[in-house]
């Protein structure tokens, strides 16, 4: 599994990492059981870098009891600001206050079973939202008292650019895939400001989950991806090496429930990025078709 220095945070982590958000799903794919099975399978194959949140139903209990013995083979981090923990929800309520941050932060950790977590990020707030509830006072307050190593944040534009400009972010957390390019430069930015990289959406999703519109799917026909896959390889499986291609892309979180996909996953990854002559042409005819990166200001 090849890895990669998490900005300046002294991590290296697996390229290709795992993300929960699929557990806030209404939708019956997990038990505590297969939740437990999918773990450690993922851990076995050399992930070691696991991303979740307060408010993704049983993911951060079902961490603590299935891998509370292995907490030393992977860096975790969660996600504060957060305000629903039903399992049958799946909306984004937020309350942006340092009270919340201090709640969110307590009630992980006892979920969790730990004393302190590797990363805690803000769950994508507005600059506003964030400067209005002191809410950099409270991420410092609980990285001082041991609850968080590093301090990231989950961010997207317009937002970005002044979450970088704080300087005060170890990781940045960011959505990016050859079919969501918005961010594709920003990421070189955030690299070289020595910020780690964490992508989520990487491999958009999966061609065939029903949470994605059709069209976003479409775009990978209309920019004839199909000519640049190698024979056998899945949609998902080019999209996933089109991410890694990323030369400042530390880490992409990706979920599943279901094994054979985290054994596909595994093997794009470890496949290695695109060769480049494939990885700019796939670029110049997502170009061609609108879906391109916005400029860095």
């Amino acid at each position: 599994m090849p890895t990669a220095e998490l900005g300046q945070t002294g991590m290296r982590v697996s390229r290709l990492g795992f993300g929960t958000a699929l557990w806030r799903s209404e939708r019956p794919y997990w038990t505590e059981e297969s939740a437990h099975a999918v773990y450690k399978a993922a851990l076995d194959a050399g992930i070691d870098f696991i991303d979740t949140a307060f408010d993704y139903a049983f993911a951060e209990e079902w961490i603590g009891s299935g891998l509370g013995n292995r907490y030393g083979e992977f860096a975790l981090a969660t996600k504060c600001g957060c305000t629903n923990t039903r399992p049958t929800q799946n909306n984004s309520d937020h309350l942006w206050t340092r009270e919340n941050f201090h709640y969110n932060i307590d009630v992980s950790l006892e979920r969790l079973e730990r004393e302190s977590v590797d990363i805690l990020q803000p769950h994508n707030p507005t600059v506003a939202e964030f400067e209005g509830g002191d809410l950099g006072r409270a991420l410092s307050e609980i990285r001082d008292a041991g609850k968080a190593r590093h301090i990231g944040i989950s961010t997207t534009l317009p937002h970005l650019p002044v979450f970088l400009e704080m300087g005060v972010f170890a990781t940045m957390q960011i959505p990016y895939s050859a079919l969501e390019r918005e961010h594709e430069d920003w990421i070189t930015k955030v690299a070289d400001s020595g910020v780690g990289t964490i992508i989520r959406g990487g491999i958009a999703q999966g061609e065939g989950d029903t949470r994605q519109p059709a069209a976003k799917w479409d775009q990978f026909a209309r920019a004839g991806l199909d000519e640049l896959r190698q024979d056998g390889e899945s949609r998902s499986a080019f999209v996933l090496r089109f991410t890694l291609s990323h030369p400042h892309i530390h880490t992409i979180i990706v979920g599943t429930s279901r094994a054979e996909h985290l054994a596909e996953n595994v093997a794009a990854v470890r496949s290695g990025p695109l060769p480049a002559d494939v990885y700019a042409e796939a670029k110049a005819r997502l170009d061609a078709i609108g879906q391109s990166p916005s400029p860095v200001g």
